[in-house]
């Protein structure tokens, strides 16, 4: 056996697991970044990218096919899906460059293999042993599936989603979460016959109901089907389809059914457990400074309870290299953290849902204001139909804001702004939304709250 010392060795190099060493190389400490497969983890190859490069797609195809409607002559021929998997595989690989680039400039040390939490803190990978004053986990997830339901040939998760190189004729979504809803925008403007089965009662359950019953009407206008409320019971599958049924007996039939009932943190059988790191449903149990309970020992990203989101594991990692470093960071609470599904229409929020903030403040404690992006100059030149919808503390700060429209991903960042810094509508209301833009949807929300709603009848 042989041992290499480090200030920091970081177990997983997605996300959470690179930023974390980036910004502790960046502070001057060593670094060891071990990882089983590339830096970068499931969102660069596997995740966030790939599929926001289909979604890109999937929104060109669309333009295309109406781009008569302004005036624009041009012909939609088909998708070209090996042209489509070589522009999405161009940007993954470039991004990766760009990482290892990067990883290499800082002079981290990369651990290609599989590591194991041992006490010290160390990471063992093979014969050798990486022992580091502080070890951080960030072993990130994998996709979930339910009890029984064994993902294989015409029943696939999101991974072998990506990698098939036709489209199919009808596809069956089991969830109807941000995957779901994902690659059923996708397929259908692809040309796929979409069914999305939910078992809660809301697509998108975990935003606010105003953007889920917007969305579905968005869907239903698209004619993407789903059903709602009534549970998977099973599936069975030839070598021609895959036969889905719900408990109360309803049946399809599809070419492919997409498992997207979410992911589960990867911390199984990798050592932590006999270190001593508490696990609670698989999740790593950590206080607020993402301390295990282990002297030295960190975690962040998927394994840690609570929203699955690259940028929450991202800036979880530069978090810990901060506090490790002594610097004191800010913890920023989850619900501050943004949220974006990149379906066609998008689907973004930050802060509490109107029903949260009732449970907090009771119903008379709170107020909420909806504007529809119909009276939005630049929605109406993008043609996007949608909402903006702040929740405010009655008299007092904003607690929410949430939106639901083509490209409103770009403009939760102000929203994050003003939920974190607990501005008050009337704090927000003087400053100047550019025109035309769809971030006067948000200001309109705000001058409302604030009492001067300027077109709101």
């Amino acid at each position: 056996m042989t041992e290499h010392d480090f200030d920091l060795v970081v177990l997983g190099g997605g996300s959470g697991g690179y930023a974390a060493a980036l910004r502790a190389a960046e502070l001057g400490r060593s670094v060891a970044l071990v990882e089983k497969d590339k830096v970068g983890g499931t969102c660069l190859h596997k995740g966030c990218i790939p599929t926001k490069a289909l979604l890109h797609a999937a929104e060109v195809a669309e333009v295309t096919r109406d781009a008569s409607t302004i005036g624009i002559r041009a012909s939609f021929e088909g998708i070209d899906m090996a042209g489509v998997r070589a522009y999405r595989e161009g940007i993954v690989a470039k991004k990766y460059r760009g990482l290892e680039v990067l990883v290499k400039a800082r002079k981290i040390t990369v651990v290609t293999g599989e590591g194991r939490l041992e006490a010290g803190p160390a990471v063992r990978v093979g014969d050798d042993l990486y022992r580091g004053k502080d070890v951080i986990l960030a072993t990130g997830s994998y996709s979930r599936t339910l009890p029984g339901l064994e993902i294989g040939g015409r029943i696939i998760a999101s991974e072998q989603a990506l990698e098939l190189d036709t489209i199919p004729d009808r596809v069956v979504i089991l969830g109807g979460g941000v995957i779901g809803v994902e690659f059923a925008s996708v397929w259908k403007s692809f040309g796929t016959d979409v069914t999305i089965v939910e078992a809660l009662d809301h697509l998108v359950p975990n935003e606010d109901v105003t953007l889920s019953k917007a969305l579905e009407r968005a869907f239903r206008k698209r004619g993407i089907a789903y059903s709602l409320g009534v549970r998977f019971q099973g599936a069975t599958q030839t070598s021609d389809a895959v036969t889905v049924t719900l408990e109360d007996g309803k049946t399809f039939e599809a070419d492919h059914l997409l498992v997207a009932v979410g992911r589960g943190p990867a911390a199984a059988g990798l050592g932590y457990e006999e270190v001593g790191v508490t696990l609670d449903r698989g999740f790593v149990v950590t206080d607020d400074r993402l301390r295990t309970g282990v002297e030295h020992v960190w975690a962040v990203g998927d394994i840690v309870l609570g929203p699955q989101l690259a940028h929450r594991g991202f800036q979880q990692g530069i978090f810990v290299a901060e506090e490790i470093a002594g610097l004191k960071p800010v913890v920023v609470p989850d619900t501050h953290i943004p949220k974006v599904t990149y379906c066609s229409p998008e689907v973004a929020s930050v802060g509490l849902t109107e029903a949260q903030a009732v449970g907090i403040h009771g119903a008379d404690g709170i107020s909420s204001y909806e504007y529809n992006l119909a009276g939005n100059g630049k929605s109406e030149i993008l043609g996007t139909a949608g909402i903006v919808k702040v929740v405010r503390a009655k008299d007092g700060p904003v607690l929410g804001v949430h939106m639901v429209g083509d490209r409103v991903g770009e403009l939760i960042s102000e929203g994050q702004l003003v939920v974190g810094w607990e501005a008050h509508p009337e704090d927000v209301a003087p400053y100047i939304h550019s025109h035309p833009t769809q971030s006067e949807a948000l200001g309109e929300a705000f001058l409302a709250l604030a009492g001067k709603p300027l077109h709101a009848l």
